[in-house]
């Protein structure tokens, strides 16, 4: 594997659709230690709804005082995602959302902040891209069902145009469908990346069981952030599990170093 890799555990984030996001500040605590151990460096502490319900649990929300009564070890970088929709879905500016619910930003320990976006969502969210930036935060979008988009063409240079104006670091492909085979997974990244000069990321879901061979054709062709969760976790059958990538990455690397020997 890549020596640049980047793995992202979001068991918490995704694994919440389980049980409404309501975790024992033990097990996260626990799960943090074993993260940290494993070396899966990125862990995502779950959503940061726009809402003050308080109807779910605490990884819903991810906010300042849950981060500040976690036992996170230093190795770790910590982030939320933030759906795109919540931005435009009432009558606040999307300012004062952010104002509102990322003001933290500079003071908690969040290190990354991950937008999940539709196509059609995403030449308004670029302010909002911008002003987590000045934040100094990684920003990544997900750009979610990524089956449904035309893998070759103006629709993909437009999108990326449009991003790198924004100054995005991260560029996230979700198989949000899971439908993705590891031949259309090939044609779309290398399509993206003729005009997608930074990072990549895939977030596999594993309807078809491909979650495994599709993150490898991902990194095959230069990316370098790749989505898991424990046991595969997630809404639906799940994701690539965080075993099985960890497990590979850990034997690439061992063997790297032998040859290196």
């Amino acid at each position: 594997m890549h020596k640049n890799l980047n793995l992202l555990d979001c068991t918490l984030r995704d694994g919440g659709y389980y049980n409404n996001w309501d975790f024992d500040i033990n097990f996260i605590n626990k799960y943090l230690k074993l993260m940290s151990e494993v070396g899966l460096s990125n862990v995502e502490i779950g959503f940061r709804s726009l809402r003050d319900d308080n109807v779910m649990g605490q990884s819903a929300y991810s906010r300042k005082d849950f981060l500040r009564s976690l036992k996170i070890p230093s190795n770790l970088k910590i982030g939320v995602m933030v759906n795109a929709s919540d931005f435009f879905n009432s009558h606040l500016s999307y300012k004062t959302k952010l104002e509102k619910y990322f003001s933290d930003t500079n003071t908690s320990k969040i290190s990354f902040v991950r937008i999940a976006s539709h196509l059609t969502e995403v030449k308004k969210i670029l302010p909002i891209i911008s002003w987590l930036r000045k934040k100094k935060v990684l920003v990544t979008v997900n750009l979610m069902q990524i089956s449904e988009i035309e893998s070759s063409g103006l629709k993909i240079k437009n999108l990326c145009k449009m991003l790198n104006k924004s100054g995005l670091e991260v560029l996230y492909l979700a198989d949000s469908l899971g439908c993705m085979k590891p031949k259309s997974v090939k044609k779309i990244f290398l399509e993206f990346k003729k005009y997608w000069k930074k990072d990549m990321g895939l977030h596999a879901h594993d309807n078809l069981s491909l979650a495994f061979k599709n993150s490898l054709t991902a990194i095959s062709c230069g990316v370098k952030w790749i989505d898991s969760t424990l046991m595969g976790m997630g809404r639906g059958p799940g994701n690539l599990s965080s075993e099985q990538i960890v497990r590979k990455n850990f034997n690439d690397n061992l063997r790297n170093k032998k040859i290196n020997e």
